[in-house]
């Protein structure tokens, strides 16, 4: 660890601090925000508003969403309602704006990630990609010296082989939006030896060497790796592990949804962890953050659609 990610260490959301000033300068993107009506999702939409990352549609019931304005102090001035009846409509509703290409990104609000993300992948309508949909959440760990991204908590529950490629495309690309150029990409399981019986292990191996051949490109992977030996250059150190990922990861790409889903909760609740969340291959950056979420995270999560959308228009698709 250098000596100026020792002095950083502590220091309170600095990696989220940093995708906000990363995005400083970009234009705002119109933005649909998927039923506002709650403090979090609304206060959390027009805080990123106000700080120039995004242009809100607000989409969902107008007398709820008014009401929660109402209720928490919040002025919407102009911003642009689309009414609907209902969660589930607003959620129809603002994909379609979507694949029509009225805004640019979707914002989850108060609903189920299941009731957005229905609409989201329909074949008919959603906004599918060749690219299978992945979520990451970007961690900031105090006592970690660099950002940490972890995939996937929400979306694929047990993904096969080839999901997990596509998953680790996501990341890659996303790294790379984030500013880390070539990431180093941590694959893990129970153990660092390839074991027939542990399927996650020989994912790990065969992602590998899919990486070797030029399957996956952009990052550097291992695995597999236990969580100690991918985060801990002591602890890779001590079982012999020679790696240039082992004990300096950017990136978690864990076994299925549940193993990530408590790793990043398991963070933010015992290690003082924040975390902003995006959904990765689909035609537009996906903000997904959780229920819990306060309004920094939202507008961290905002500034990194804004910075994944900025890395596409460079040429990269999903």
């Amino acid at each position: 660890m250098s000596e100026t990610d020792s002095a950083q260490q502590g220091e309170p959301r600095r990696q989220l601090r940093r995708l906000l000033h990363m995005a400083e300068g970009l234009p705002a993107l119109r933005t649909a925000v998927v039923h506002p009506v709650d403090e979090p999702s609304l206060a959390g939409a027009m805080e990123a508003a106000r700080q120039g990352l995004i242009e809100p549609v607000l989409v969902g019931p107008e007398a709820k969403i008014r009401d929660c304005a109402d209720s928490a102090g919040l002025d919407l001035g102009d911003t642009e309602i689309v009414a609907t009846e209902h969660s589930h409509e607003a959620a129809e509703t603002a994909v379609a704006m979507a694949a029509g290409g009225d805004v640019a990104v979707l914002m989850k609000g108060k609903l189920h990630t299941d009731e957005m993300m229905q609409e989201v992948v329909a074949r008919r309508g959603g906004l599918r990609t060749d690219r299978r949909m992945s979520h990451v959440w970007a961690m900031d760990v105090p006592t970690y010296p660099r950002p940490l991204l972890i995939t996937d908590s929400a979306l694929n529950i047990s993904p096969d082989l080839t999901t997990k490629a596509d998953i680790c495309r996501n990341v890659i690309e996303l790294a790379q939006a984030l500013g880390v150029d070539s990431p180093r990409v941590a694959i893990l399981s129970a153990t660092e030896e390839v074991n027939p019986q542990i399927r996650s292990t020989i994912d790990a191996a065969a992602l590998c060497k899919m990486a070797d051949r030029g399957q996956i490109r952009g990052g550097r992977l291992d695995g597999p790796l236990g969580f100690d030996n991918a985060i801990s250059e002591e602890a890779a150190k001590t079982k012999g592990i020679r790696s240039e990922v082992a004990g300096r990861a950017d990136v978690l790409l864990a076994p299925d949804l549940e193993s990530a889903n408590m790793l990043g909760k398991q963070l933010h609740y015992l290690a003082g962890a924040e975390a902003a969340g995006i959904v990765l291959g689909a035609r537009v950056p996906i903000v997904l953050t959780s229920r819990a979420d306060d309004v920094f995270s939202r507008t961290a999560s905002c500034a990194i659609a804004l910075l994944l959308a900025a890395y596409y228009r460079e040429g990269r698709q999903p």
